[in-house]
């Protein structure tokens, strides 16, 4: 967890990147808590990395679109929960 909060004009930005300038309410109900991750990511771009189970769906527009489209519009590096037991170097020892 991280221990600060969240920039709002990143938060605001996210939105009006990576979902679009004008949602109304229905729609930000839909893209939910999203935002704020990919701020929390977008506050240090370098050094932090958003982990998703979704996958990429390009073809789906404003609230519907998914995290790695929006990290991918953004710049936000992104990646699956076994791409980030690769790159922590976890293992499970059940391989013989």
């Amino acid at each position: 967890m991280l221990g600060e909060d969240v920039d709002s004009t990143l938060v605001q930005a996210v939105v009006a990147e990576g979902y679009g300038d004008d949602l109304n309410d229905h729609e930000f109900e839909v893209v939910g808590r999203d935002p704020f991750l990919i701020a929390y990511a977008l506050a240090d771009v370098a050094g932090r990395c958003v982990v998703t189970a979704e996958v990429s769906k390009p073809r789906k527009q404003r609230q519907n679109r998914h995290i790695p489209d929006v990290c991918d519009t953004l710049g936000v590096k992104w990646c699956d929960p076994f791409g980030l037991n690769r790159a922590l170097g976890f293992k499970t020892g059940w391989a013989p």
